[in-house]
């Protein structure tokens, strides 16, 4: 995969990976593939599993809203997964870089690089571009790549359900509107 330095793609498939976990390694490796990642070691039974206990991780510290400590925490997965960068055309498709070592196994690959995709749209975009989905009984994570910077849901149906749930409690439940049809001049 080719960085871009928004760290879009990268996060784009923590994000995806992370809410649909692949059931298998063929699927994590189409999954991917179809992301732009190029895969040239074999998987196994084991890279998936790697790369779903890192999700676990990242997503723990998605759910992190103090920005010191998920700092602190996506440094330590830095410190885990990435390396020095490197210029490589490993794919013969041109050069870019990589900030993992070579020849790593493909669950240490994908760690390595969401976590610095994560890493850099973080610091370009800002550290709560980033997060949890605020509707209550979602617990799926997202990426803001919005222009204004203040997305908090995971998709906008999970937006919608939280303003619908904002408006019934802060009416009470209580119907305000006339059913439609009713006349405002009922003479009784």
């Amino acid at each position: 995969m080719h960085f871009n330095h928004y760290g879009r793609e990268p996060i784009a498939l923590g994000v995806d990976l992370a809410n649909d976990p692949p059931r298998d390694a063929p699927e994590l490796v189409r999954r991917c593939t179809s992301a732009g990642l190029v895969i040239d070691l074999p998987t196994s039974e084991d890279d998936l599993d790697h790369t779903l206990g890192f999700l676990d991780r990242w997503r723990a510290i998605a759910a992190q809203t103090d920005r010191g400590r998920r700092a602190d925490a996506l440094n330590v997965l830095l410190a885990e997964y990435a390396a020095a960068p490197r210029l490589t055309d490993h794919a013969g498709d041109g050069w870019h870089l990589h900030f993992r070592e070579d020849d790593v196994a493909v669950g240490r690959q994908i760690a390595a690089l969401i976590t610095v995709g994560t890493a850099l749209h973080l610091t370009q975009l800002g550290m709560d571009r980033w997060g949890v989905c605020a509707a209550g009984e979602c617990e799926r994570v997202f990426a803001d790549v919005s222009r204004g910077g203040r997305q908090r849901h995971c998709s906008p149906a999970c937006a919608n359900r939280e303003r619908v749930r904002r408006h019934r409690a802060g009416s009470g439940g209580v119907r305000t509107s006339r059913p439609v049809g009713a006349s405002a001049n009922r003479s009784t």
